[in-house]
């Protein structure tokens, strides 16, 4: 469903992008961010959901500034290279894509992020510095972050089996910010959503997440 594009950012530098456009007219854009696996098929395909679903999506390749088309595995070894890539990469660097991605599928209308894992975080950070409506899956980065002043709605997805998150890190999501909905997920852990995993995806939480993710954006596009 969807192609690969280049991605114009604020350097000299294209990076790419993979991108699902809805079938007419949109109900939005999402801007969908990555774990720390790269622009690999999970990621993909959750773009092609959201496109399926009405909303024009895109993810920006944000390794691309550092080695064109990275794609790595859920073994420990992809983890350790994808921990080291987003180090080099930086969370200012990510929102600096976000916002070039943003502006890629303006024309969809109304613009949201939906990140997983470190995107998770730098979804929640582009709801604090783009004013983008958000939704954060297991953002194990977000608390350092937490008393920032947010321009736009964010909706927190966690698993209560997480070992990443805790549950004082996630109480400490509600105190700092009572207004956004905050959700957790018995049964499921890190990375719940992550239907090609099946030792991390955990159905129900799934699409309980999904459902009410769609509401949030819906919600926001007067849909």
């Amino acid at each position: 469903m969807g192609k690969h594009i280049n991605l114009p950012t604020n350097g000299t530098q294209c990076i790419g992008a993979y991108v699902a456009e809805a079938e007419g007219k949109p109900k939005g854009g999402l801007v969908v961010i990555q774990e720390i696996f790269g622009v690999n098929e999970h990621i993909r395909n959750v773009v092609d959901r959201f496109a399926a679903m009405g909303y024009t999506a895109i993810a920006p390749a944000f390794f691309d500034h550092l080695e064109t088309g990275v794609e790595l595995d859920y073994s420990e070894q992809g983890m350790q290279r994808g921990k080291q890539l987003v180090g080099e990469v930086g969370l200012d660097r990510a929102v600096e894509d976000v916002a070039s991605a943003a502006d890629a599928i303006a024309s969809a209308g109304k613009i949201g992020t939906v990140g997983y894992c470190w995107g998770g975080t730098v979804a929640f950070l582009s709801a604090i510095r783009l004013g983008l409506p958000s939704v954060s899956y297991y953002g194990a980065r977000n608390v350092p972050f937490l008393g920032e002043t947010l321009k736009a709605p964010v909706m927190f997805h966690f698993g209560e089996k997480d070992p990443s998150i805790s549950a004082d890190m996630v109480a400490k999501h509600r105190q700092m910010l009572p207004d956004m909905d905050v959700y957790t997920y018995a049964g499921a852990g890190h990375a719940f959503n992550r239907d090609i995993d099946p030792s991390h995806y955990h159905r129900e939480s799934a699409e309980l997440a999904l459902k009410r993710t769609l509401a949030f954006f819906d919600h926001l596009a007067g849909a």
